[in-house]
């Protein structure tokens, strides 16, 4: 993975102040130097400029960017975050066409592809990519997003010139870029947030393309458009005929994910997802003679303070010790303090450039740093409940049947702090009931459903579209901050246009959530985890780290320079504070409850501050 950076204006020769501009190139690059600790290097021409921190994890030496080649009589350069799993086709087809390559990197056979196939090859990639494309043929800068958002990209305009970066701080260190906030900022940081409406870079005027979305930028001005969508489709396969097909695409995806040219580990939480995963990397590598290198993570007090509630019944560890017992795994067991968890809250905020999911945005940053000081890429298991149903808003009726976002539809709890005035400046409910509805118009369905058929559509497409997205980010953000390189196999395309259409029931195949994925790797897991309840990603029960957001929040309210105590109710935060928290009803997602609108709030304050922003 890398980070990438640049900009492009047709009204003028930045090569007139080269030095100046390359400079500017050069400071885009080095605010997202995390993201690529290995190389760097900049492109230059009249009308475009084009930036790379680079990570090297195919052809080391080779794959150095931007990388430039010339066809009749025309330049193209590119600079690319990603990885393609299917290079090796698209390496055989080129080859067939008379293209001949230089290296063996993934970057050339994009550029090589974009080249040979036109501006419409994207649809060929398997991987997950983020990438600019500089056509001096057609006089046209083009930015490619992978079909599930996986990778970001965010842009601005500004006058004549597009502006555009891996992060919106490396926007910021353009000359015409300042962060800035809007009513629309705050609308979706405190009613959507942490999650974001697709597109919106919540910054003033700062947008993200869209996953599966591709913009050029040329003398006729800016266009983007979908190069892919959801498609609703009949679902003809048998049980047993879609248990094969799932099985297959998931040993296909981690397969093609294995390739790489340093070591690849995986995460193993004790869940179905990441061992899943393990089990099938450590089979891939233990044919090689390899051994696969696994990382579980923890809170440090956890053992003793975890109380079951209904969204995480059970802990990971003996769970983890029983894969220990199944594969020839290498593993590193991680833990983190409590103090540590909430010193890393704002270094979260400027990691993400906006308020996330708190001590689960912290402890990754935190983990993720831990695991790079000795590997440079792993598996995760992200995904697989989006796509094979198995949050409780799939499945308890009360959550499926929300009139909103099922993971966000207590908008009550999300106010209980603010003060009238924000509340009624704001129009919060109105804002996100917007925001909902037009979700709802974009639901790919098939013409006649059932309504209960239909709803399930609904929440499938708005957890892809919309929650999904928030936890893509989240694991971009923190393991790239440490340059590691995080692989998501569940993600693959294929996977999710296949399991949009598998009907509910065999999903949910006799009551059992994720019954499909079970079914699909029953020889991989022993039983007693293939039959696991789901448990999310573990986060702090011990009292000290309330005690320490407490604490600092308090520290807050009684600053008069706190930004963002002009959105609270200090009466309304002094109860809060006092009264026992609720960690079994959560406001957003599964896991963040009462300690976690403390955490929230801290890292909104930290932002504004931070960004400037008012």
């Amino acid at each position: 993975m890398c980070g990438i950076a640049g900009f492009c204006n047709f009204q003028e020769d930045f090569l007139t102040q080269k030095h100046r501009w390359q400079q500017v190139l050069v400071d885009m690059r080095e605010e997202i130097a995390h993201r690529g600790p290995d190389q760097s290097g900049e492109y230059l021409r009249e009308n475009a400029g084009l930036s790379h921190a680079r990570l090297s994890i195919r052809d080391l030496s080779g794959g150095v960017q931007p990388m430039v080649r010339r066809a009749g009589g025309a330049e193209y350069g590119i600079v690319y975050n990603g990885e393609v799993y299917n290079t090796r086709e698209l390496t055989a087809d080129l080859a067939a066409r008379g293209c001949q390559m230089e290296t063996t990197s993934d970057t050339e056979v994009i550029l090589c592809a974009y080249m040979a196939y036109g501006p419409s090859f994207v649809t060929r990639l398997n991987g997950i990519f983020a990438f600019a494309i500089w056509d001096g043929a057609r006089q046209t800068l083009r930015l490619y997003r992978d079909r599930l958002g996986v990778k970001p990209l965010f842009y601005a305009r500004r006058g004549e010139t597009l502006i555009f970066g891996s992060e919106p701080k490396a926007l910021f260190r353009h000359p015409l870029v300042e962060p800035a906030a809007d009513a629309g900022s705050f609308r979706e940081i405190f009613g959507i947030g942490p999650a974001r409406t697709p597109g919106c870079g919540v910054f003033r005027d700062l947008h993200e393309l869209r996953p599966g979305f591709c913009a050029a930028f040329s003398r006729d001005g800016f266009a983007e458009r979908a190069y892919w969508t959801l498609e609703a489709r009949e679902h003809a396969d048998s049980y047993e005929e879609t248990v094969e097909k799932t099985a297959w695409l998931l040993r296909d995806a981690i397969q093609r994910q294995m390739v790489s040219d340093v070591p690849v580990c995986s995460f193993l939480s004790g869940g179905i997802d990441s061992s899943v995963v393990t089990a099938l990397a450590s089979n891939f590598l233990e044919r090689q003679g390899k051994q696969l290198h696994t990382f579980s993570f923890d809170f440090a007090h956890n053992a003793e303070c975890f109380r079951p509630n209904a969204f995480q019944p059970t802990q990971d560890r003996p769970y983890v010790e029983r894969m220990l017992a199944c594969y020839p795994l290498r593993h590193t067991c991680l833990t983190c303090e409590e103090t540590v968890l909430a010193d890393l809250l704002p270094q979260a905020v400027r990691i993400r450039d906006l308020p996330g999911m708190t001590d689960v945005d912290a402890s990754l940053l935190y983990f993720c740093g831990q695991v790079r000081q000795h590997e440079k890429v792993a598996l995760t298991g992200e995904c697989a409940d989006e796509i094979f149903g198995g949050y409780p808003w799939f499945y308890r009726p009360e959550l499926l049947h929300a009139d909103g976002f099922p993971w966000s539809s207590d908008l009550e709890a999300r106010c209980a702090l603010l003060n009238q005035e924000t509340i009624d400046w704001l129009e919060l409910k109105e804002y996100v009931r917007s925001r909902y509805e037009d979700a709802l118009r974009e639901v790919p369905r098939l013409p006649g459903e059932e309504p209960e058929a239909r709803r399930r559509r609904e929440v499938s497409y708005l957890n892809l579209r919309w929650f999904m997205q928030t936890l893509l980010d989240r694991m971009d953000r923190t393991s790239m901050a440490w340059g590691l390189e995080a692989r998501v196999p569940f993600a693959d395309h294929r996977i999710v246009e296949y399991l949009y259409n598998v009907p509910w029931e065999m999903k949910y195949q006799n009551g059992v959530e994720k019954a499909l994925l079970r079914d699909a790797c029953g020889d991989l897991l022993p039983p007693e985890l293939l039959r696991r309840k789901k448990s999310p990603y573990p986060k702090p029960y011990s009292p000290v780290y309330e005690q320490l957001l407490t604490e600092r929040f308090r520290e807050v309210m009684q600053d008069p320079a706190a930004p963002v105590m002009r959105f609270v109710d200090p009466e309304k935060a002094r109860r809060f504070l006092e009264a026992p928290k609720d960690y079994g009803r959560p406001w957003f997602g599964q896991l963040m409850a009462g300690p976690q609108m403390i955490a929230y709030l801290l890292q909104v304050n930290e932002w504004m501050r931070r960004y400037q922003v008012g």
